[in-house]
């Protein structure tokens, strides 16, 4: 039963093809693409003015299962944010769907906002031009950018989507690569293919 939900999921949360989204190159070592995104009370907030941090983008729609099951409790987005901006990182989630599609609005993401316990900003991305920006196809779809503002990390989460490890053991791509920052170290991952739902360009 699990297995066909599973099998479900996929096909419900298809991904699009690159051509029909226009998604740029993911370059990773160079500068992050800039962008300025209004968050749900309106205020913009630029990548720019957190240049010199850690900054983690974290492609959200609260409307999609893979989603839901990584914010809910033991999901792997529970706490993750909190223990991080703790120490210093920058956390941004980014929605780019497009509006009335699943997901979108205002008061849907606030909601899920009070919902998750999400202390950082939800960022609108309405047009998608950031979204495809990153070639963000899923969510959750995971970048991470060093302290010089260069995209290091650009992929899924971990290896465990909907909380199912693929794989002999756990491997949290996102948190290793933001913990090796924080020390000082090279990001020992660059890119891995993410999964989810389709973003709703």
């Amino acid at each position: 039963m699990l297995k066909i939900a599973t099998l479900l999921l996929a096909t419900l949360c298809a991904t699009p093809t690159a051509s029909a989204t226009n998604f740029q190159e993911v370059s990773i070592g160079e500068p992050a693409p800039a962008f300025e995104l209004p968050d749900l009370s309106g205020e913009k907030v630029s990548l720019a003015s957190h240049k010199g941090k850690v900054v983690v983008l974290e492609w959200f729609n609260p409307g999609c299962p893979f989603v839901k099951q990584a914010h809910e409790p033991g999901g792997a987005l529970e706490t993750m944010a909190s223990s991080w901006t703790e120490k210093g990182v920058v956390w941004l989630a980014i929605n780019s769907g497009t509006p009335g599609k699943q997901g979108t609005g205002v008061e849907v993401n606030k909601d899920a906002q009070k919902k998750w316990n999400m202390a950082h900003p939800v960022l609108l991305d309405e047009d998608g031009k950031v979204g495809r920006s990153y070639a963000a196809k899923t969510t959750p779809q995971m970048v991470v950018i060093d302290e010089k503002g260069n995209q290091v990390y650009n992929g899924a989460l971990d290896n465990a989507p909907f909380g199912k490890v693929k794989g002999d053991s756990l491997t949290p791509f996102t948190a290793q690569v933001i913990e090796a920052l924080i020390d000082g170290k090279s990001s020992p991952h660059s890119r891995t293919k993410p999964y989810g739902c389709s973003v709703k360009y």
